[in-house]
């Protein structure tokens, strides 16, 4: 498939070299045409006709040796500075290259008119052919450098993505194992005080794993799906907190189609108990809204506390600012502060029009 694509593209870019050969060529000599009747209509003759044709083609063949000869000399690898004066004098000496091709065959072939030689006229001739062989390379020039230039940036595209996913699959799976970790912690906690409520949380574990390992390979996932998630999470630690945690969710309907990375909200959830919840002894509230703008979609997790000035947050969010930067190009940003009686996290998602 690739080399299907691969030939397709080198036949338009040949076709367009020739294209372009031939219609640049053929308009200066309308130019031309037009030039000589304006002065003198007597001189368009056939003479004339057969003197345009044969400087068309050994242009061509000319200006296609010139390019070939410029890539197998490396030419095109080289930067503007010390390619402009090869240019000047290749431009040149082609020029001089066609005259002396098209007047060597008008004599051998009796179009010449019996004109006598005069190297005043070869000489004007060449400067007037090379000021339009400057042209042509520098048009040539210029895109091949522009196509070099717009295949460097997407394979650098291609370099970027290909880092992003491979960043991306490391911090999944950074994260997963974080996740299973702080489950079976829950857990070990029930399991010599309260063994029933630590079987009905292996259940919940397992329901909660499964659900995981269906979204956990995809990189964007709905609210809604990560909702199950949170929740299912929720009713794990509710287990092992009991009174001492209370959670309530306000999202919209509307909000439940919403993209985002796979366990985002959990992680906030998690980091609510673990740093606020957890340390009062009295417990608290965990409040999660989704609420939207014209212009942006606010996800945020509260949990009743104070943020501690030493408070280490981990691995986790920082993994969840740097998949936030890569998966929404800038345009989502992790924040977390007090407000109130409440430590907010708040992801901010700028709304795509």
């Amino acid at each position: 498939m690739n080399s299907f694509f691969y030939e397709n593209k080198m036949t338009s870019k040949r076709l367009l070299y020739w294209g372009a050969q031939s219609g640049g060529w053929l308009f200066y000599s309308l130019l031309v045409l037009l030039s000589s009747y304006s002065e003198n209509p007597e001189s368009v003759n056939k003479i004339l006709y057969q003197d345009i044709l044969l400087f068309i083609i050994i242009s061509i063949i000319v200006t296609h040796t010139m390019r070939v000869i410029f890539i197998k000399i490396g030419w095109l690898e080289l930067k503007l500075k010390p390619l402009i004066p090869r240019i000047i004098i290749s431009s040149f000496i082609f020029s001089f290259l066609i005259i002396f091709i098209t007047r060597g065959i008008e004599i051998i072939l009796s179009l010449d008119n019996n004109e006598p030689f005069s190297i005043l006229k070869v000489f004007n001739a060449t400067l007037s052919i090379s000021v339009l062989l400057f042209f042509w390379n520098a048009l040539y020039f210029t895109f091949h450098f522009f196509t070099k230039s717009r295949n460097q940036e997407i394979s650098n595209l291609a370099l970027l993505a290909s880092k992003n996913e491979f960043e991306l699959n490391n911090l999944k799976t950074q994260l997963n194992p974080h996740f299973l970790f702080n489950s079976l912690n829950s857990i070990r906690a029930l399991v010599e005080i309260e063994p029933d409520k630590a079987k009905t949380s292996i259940t919940a574990l397992s329901n909660l794993l499964r659900k995981s390992l269906q979204v956990g390979k995809i990189n964007l996932i709905t609210l809604e799906q990560e909702m199950e998630i949170v929740q299912n999470y929720l009713k794990l630690e509710k287990i092992r907190f009991e009174e001492r945690l209370e959670y309530n969710i306000y999202i919209s309907n509307n909000c439940l189609s919403i993209l985002i990375p796979p366990f985002c909200i959990q992680m906030l959830v998690e980091n609510a108990i673990k740093h606020g919840i957890s340390n009062l002894v009295e417990g608290g509230e965990i409040l999660i809204a989704c609420t939207e703008d014209k212009n942006t979609i606010t996800i945020s997790v509260k949990n009743s506390g104070k943020i501690a000035s030493k408070t280490d947050l981990g691995v986790g969010l920082q993994n969840l600012k740097r998949r936030l930067a890569i998966q929404f190009n800038g345009e989502a940003n992790y924040t977390l502060k007090e407000e109130g009686k409440y430590v907010a996290s708040t992801i901010t998602l700028k709304r795509k029009l």
